[in-house]
């Protein structure tokens, strides 16, 4: 099994959205950019948001695994992913690299 690092990139933030949409809420995403996390075996590093992790989940556990090149050459790196949360109104992007 190997390891995956696990880098946040890009955080949005669509206020227009939250404004007509989303009910107010006292606690939002804590990620903040270059933010880094190392998936050991594939499973959830210790602080990483549960809400991100199930989207990035199925791509952490084949890169653990030792698969890549997801859809075909996707990405420059074979061993990698760009995979953003499931948050609407904060999506954050999340690379995802075997080491």
């Amino acid at each position: 099994m190997y390891d995956v690092k696990i880098t946040a990139i890009r955080k949005a933030d669509y206020k227009d959205l939250q404004s007509k949409y989303e009910n107010p809420i006292e606690h939002t995403c804590d990620v903040v950019e270059g933010q880094t996390w190392v998936s050991e075996g594939g499973v959830r590093p210790e602080g990483m948001c549960e809400s991100a992790w199930e989207s990035m989940k199925p791509f952490v556990e084949a890169l653990s695994r030792g698969e890549g090149d997801f859809y075909d050459g996707w990405m420059r790196n074979p061993y990698s992913a760009m995979i953003s949360c499931n948050d609407g109104f904060r999506p954050v992007s999340f690379l995802l690299e075997r080491i």
